[in-house]
Formats: structure tokens, sequence, C-alpha cells
């Protein structure tokens, strides 16, 4: 039956470290309606049919026929009665938005708005909780989800964090500066003097863990009363701390054939990617970046050539 062969697909896939979460839903809705529909096997025009019809979006109607199409292959290859979707029929060129990069005054200004958002009197942490949170996403690269995902287990000495079964299914020790170190233990005495059961290490109204519209919000705000950007189109965005992180390394690294190879793959390990041209990215994100890696390798051919 297609349910249980989407059940065992997906488990077999989970199995080798996929987590498929959307997968699994939309797998689960598609069979159900398959079904429903009389099909005991997976039809191209019932998958294009319900994709169409639960999604608005050509890109929505891509990701869910591509989960089908790789269901249907692995039925395929044990009964070719099973159609593969044409998925590549909805396929749009996916281009990734450029960062932006926070300067050195604009990461203090940041900080300085947000160590003075406005008290509310059931978050007393409000202000402490966003210093805090911009301060180790720019000083430490980390996703988002990754600092609200913080336990206070995951403080370990020495100024490392582990963080634990992210995305792509790692799990790293990420060491922090002399300095982040100093500033966590100073939130971390204030966050001791609000009770709460919950041992995330930031938290919201109420002893909760963070959530990420939380985060967004309180962002905005930071942006604006510390006049970031404000002319711009399209808002820089918390995430960008990331990339000001990435790119900065990128450009202290050293330059000499031998170590090039070496620094990206520290910086791709300790940022958790899951392949390294997920670092090489920042290369062609960041115009002058990319420009003094070509000089350097100018400068390197020359060397060769001599």
């Amino acid at each position: 039956m297609l349910i249980d062969d989407a059940h065992r697909y997906i488990a077999l896939r989970r199995a080798l470290g996929f987590k498929l979460e959307k997968a699994a839903r939309h797998l689960d809705a598609f069979t159900r309606h398959a079904v429903a529909n009389g099909d005991s096997h997976i039809r191209n025009a019932t998958a294009l049919a319900w994709t169409a019809a639960v999604s608005s979006t050509p890109g929505g109607r891509y990701q869910r026929l591509q989960e089908i199409a790789d269901f249907a292959r692995f039925l395929h290859a044990e009964d070719a009665a099973h159609e593969i979707p044409q998925h590549r029929r909805y396929y749009r060129p996916c281009v990734r938005p450029a960062p932006y990069i926070y300067t050195s005054d604009e990461l203090a200004r940041m900080l300085h708005a947000a160590a003075n958002l406005r008290r509310q009197k059931p978050s007393p942490l409000r202000q402490h909780v966003h210093a805090m949170l911009i301060g180790l996403l720019a000083a430490t690269g980390l996703r988002v989800s990754e600092a609200l995902n913080l336990r206070l287990g995951d403080l370990l000495p020495d100024g490392m964090l582990h963080i634990r079964q992210t995305k792509f299914n790692k799990s790293r020790l990420v060491p922090m500066h002399a300095s982040v170190v100093a500033a966590l233990d100073a939130y971390l005495r204030i966050r001791a003097t609000v009770a709460s059961v919950d041992d995330h290490v930031f938290l919201t109204v109420g002893g909760r863990p963070m959530g990420l519209g939380a985060v967004h919000a309180a962002f905005h705000v930071v942006l604006k009363k510390a006049g970031i950007a404000p002319d711009r189109p399209r808002r820089p965005r918390i995430h960008d701390l990331r990339h000001t992180f990435a790119t900065r390394a990128l450009a202290r690294c050293a330059m000499r054939r031998e170590d090039v190879a070496r620094d990206f793959v520290a910086l791709s390990t300790y940022l958790g990617h899951g392949h390294i041209r997920y670092t090489y990215w920042y290369l062609e994100a960041t115009p002058d970046l990319m420009g003094d890696i070509a000089a350097a390798a100018e400068m390197l051919a020359a060397e060769v050539i001599v």
C-alpha cells in the first residue's frame, strides 16, 4: 500500500541520517490522496494534480514533486509500474540574496541599541537577552537556531560551546574568544536571577525558550534604533551576522598557497557547513573579498612562473 511504502521509505532514509520532516508530511498527504483517488501505484497525472492543488507557487510545487519523484524512484526499483513525476517542469534557478555585511561601527551601534531596548515587566531579561544573542552570533557565526537551542549544559569549560545535532545532523565544538566568554558569564549571572525550570540559555516571557518570531521582531527594532541601512529596499537580516563573521574570517585567511585550503576547511568545519562549497559561496557573495583572493592568487601564480 502506498501509505505504508511512504513510511518505509522515510524510515530508511532517516536511518541514513536524513531528517525529512517536511518530506514526511508531504508524502503522507500525497499517498493518502493517491489511495483515496484509487491509485495503487504512483501516477504522474495524480502527482501533478495534487501538487497544483496544495501549493500556489512554482517553488512549492517543484519541492513536492521532487520529493514524490525521489520516492517514486525508490519504488520503481521494486516495481516498474510506478511512474516518476516530471518534477523538472517547475524548476526555477535559486538565487541566494547578497548578504549584508555589517561594519564594526554598525555592530557596536546594534549592541548599544539592544542593550537599551525598552524594558517590559513580563520580560525583565529582554535587553540582556538580545544584546547577548546579537553579540554571540556576531562573534561565533552560529546559526540563529543553534544559538536559541543552546542549553546550559552546552556551555563547556575553557570557553567551548557544544552545538548538538543541528543542520545536516552534525554536532560540533565552537571555541569562543575570551571577551565573549566574559560577556556570556555576565549574562548568565543576570539570567540566574529569573526563576525558571527551563535550561535554555536564552529565555523569554515566563521563562520559556526564546522563539524565532520574538528574535526577528526585536532585531527589526534594534536595526531601526541603530540606524542600520534605513533606506535599503531589503532590510538586513539577523542571519547576515553569520555572513559577516564568515567574510571577515576569510579576509583574515593566510594567502600562502599551502594555507588557503587549510583555512577554508577549518572555517567550513567551524560554521557547520555540510559541504565546503557552501563556504566558497562567500567569495562569490562578497565582491571585495573575491577581489582580494584573486589578487593573492595572481601573486601565487607569479611566484610559480619565477
